[in-house]
């Protein structure tokens, strides 16, 4: 993947649902997460092209969640954007040296994708307080070159939506250099998904404000 400098126009997504977390359902993660992306309505052709890719992995391997199935393996994580949808919350990661969304490998101990996902958004960012919505938000397959001194490895990342107040209290964790809001219209040097990944959160948010309105109004201008 390649940085660049720009902004994407928001696209349309889906109401935001209030929860912290994921339950846990009784089965494994692996039976969890089959679930969870087998039922899954993807927003556009390629991302259902991107859920069967998964849902295929993991059909073949039974390890396929595990950072040791290699070259190819889930991951989980979360965009964190505030409640107005205006301001969005990032890490600049270590190891990337870029400024990414919150996330990373699952745990035997993650009941769900979801759960693994809020556990990486805690430990990355520090966040004591946030909406958790429990549907995944979208899907991208990405090649990381630090994961494993085998070779190329293809994160096959499950991604959430979470939302916080500017003001809520943060930390930076030992895998980031800093963490830090950014307007949505002024956001960082980053990676081509993270922009996808933003304006899919902001639609989100976005949508459920319009719903949330008397009449069903939105908040937003109308486009000049």
């Amino acid at each position: 993947m390649t940085l660049r400098d720009g902004r994407g126009a928001p696209s349309s997504g889906q109401a935001l649902r209030d929860g912290r977390g994921a339950p846990s359902s009784g089965q494994g993660l692996h039976e969890s997460a089959l679930a969870t992306l087998s039922g899954w309505v993807a927003p556009t052709p390629e991302q259902a092209v991107l859920r069967d890719r998964y849902v295929a992995h993991l059909v073949r391997h039974p390890d396929g969640l595990a950072k040791a199935c290699f070259p190819d393996h889930l991951t989980a994580g979360a965009i964190v954007v505030s409640p107005d949808a205006d301001a969005v919350l990032l890490n600049h990661h270590r190891k990337a040296d870029a400024w990414l969304a919150f996330g990373g490998h699952l745990e035997p101990g993650d009941p769900s994708l979801a759960a693994g996902a809020r556990r990486e958004l805690v430990e990355e960012s520090g966040l004591a307080s946030f909406d958790f919505d429990t549907e995944p938000l979208s899907l991208d397959e990405h090649t990381v070159e630090f994961c494993s001194d085998r070779g190329t490895v293809h994160h096959l990342d499950v991604r959430f939506l979470a939302t916080a107040e500017p003001d809520a209290t943060h930390a930076t964790s030992e895998e980031s250099l800093d963490v830090r809001w950014w307007p949505v219209e002024a956001l960082p040097a980053t990676f081509d998904d993270m922009y996808v990944l933003i304006d899919a959160a902001v639609a989100r948010v976005r949508s459920r404000q319009s719903f949330s309105m008397p009449g069903g109004g939105s908040r937003r201008a109308p486009a000049e």
